[in-house]
């Protein structure tokens, strides 16, 4: 008599651990050139309303490493308010400010263009005090990466002479820093490569 086979027994299959395989960081896009579609800011260049007193425009152009103008960069500034301070958290002097500082300009007319006030100075390392100055991020095609720089003003030679930013630089290249005064403000032009390359900061 022929035995009936076997029932198949029954386990639990667990499936092999799978290896996840190492994230790579997505490959770096360059940062332009539709940057006047995408970010918009509702106050664009007004840093501060127009009839605002002692209120000055900085303008200037962004230039490539050719010595072309770029049509569709972006420019943003942020400063601290007359009295040197921020409305940040992080501000030595506390947050009681509501002061904004921010503003965004396209160069699609050839430059940019920020409606603001001078700012104060701010401390610096050392107890020795950073002369008034604009920081300035540029978007452009080409950038893999915003560069960043700042602006300081010519009628503040003594704070500047002093400032530790400026003093960890060239001495030859410290000017490329220092904006020129015009009738109604200021110009800046930005060069992102070539002769008289202004200075980026590494952030």
């Amino acid at each position: 008599m022929t035995e009936p086979a076997p029932l198949p027994t029954t386990r639990t299959v667990r499936p092999a651990a799978s290896v996840e395989p190492a994230l790579r960081p997505t490959p770096s896009q360059t940062v332009g050139p539709y940057l006047h579609i995408g970010l918009t800011w509702p106050d664009g260049a007004y840093v501060v309303p127009e009839g605002t007193p002692s209120a000055c425009w900085l303008r200037g152009r962004v230039i490539d490493g050719g010595g072309e103008v770029i049509p569709d960069a972006l420019v943003e500034t942020w400063q601290a308010d007359p009295a040197g301070r921020f409305a940040h958290p992080d501000d030595p002097h506390g947050s009681g400010t509501a002061w904004r500082g921010f503003g965004r300009s396209d160069t699609t007319s050839g430059e940019y263009a920020i409606h603001t006030v001078r700012p104060g100075a701010l401390p610096g390392p050392a107890d020795i005090p950073q002369a008034p100055h604009l920081n300035v991020s540029v978007f452009a095609r080409g950038l893999l990466r915003r560069v960043v720089t700042r602006v300081y003003f010519p009628e503040f030679e003594a704070a500047n002479r002093v400032d530790p930013v400026l003093n960890s630089l060239p001495w030859q290249r410290r000017d490329t820093l220092i904006a020129t005064a015009t009738a109604d403000g200021y110009r800046f032009d930005i060069r992102l490569q070539g002769d008289r390359e202004t200075v980026f900061f590494d952030v």
